[in-house]
């Protein structure tokens, strides 16, 4: 008999990302090893109180970047891509499945400013 795959896409199911990502993930071995806490106060200095955009949490950008070098990722426009579409990147970053993630072009311009003031 010939079976059809199912087409129900749409479906809205309750998912938990914290069970999709297996237990010996490296990116849960590296956010349990790693305090990022300390990059807040290594950019402050770099954020406005009182003007600008609301700013993306530089922990994310930090992140990601940290994604494209261990994942062997070419850019950093295919790294916002597979990080909008792989569990394990959202989980890393502490995105839900809905949250739209940082576009590729805010993580370029941020990584480059804020490593030259840094440094």
């Amino acid at each position: 008999m010939l079976e059809r795959g199912k087409l129900d896409r749409g479906i809205v199911k309750i998912v938990d990302t914290e069970s999709w990502v297996p237990k010996d993930h490296l990116l849960r071995k590296i956010d349990l090893a790693v305090d990022f806490n300390r990059l807040y106060e290594m950019v402050e200095p770099l954020y406005s109180e009182d003007n600008g955009r609301p700013s993306v949490d530089p922990v994310v950008l930090f992140k990601m970047v940290l994604i494209q070098h261990l994942y062997g990722l070419p850019s950093l426009r295919r790294t916002a891509d597979e990080v909008g579409l792989n569990v394990a990147y959202r989980w890393f970053l502490d995105y839900t499945l809905q949250e739209e993630t940082p576009h590729f072009s805010t993580v370029s311009y941020i990584s480059v400013i804020g490593l030259q003031r840094i440094q």
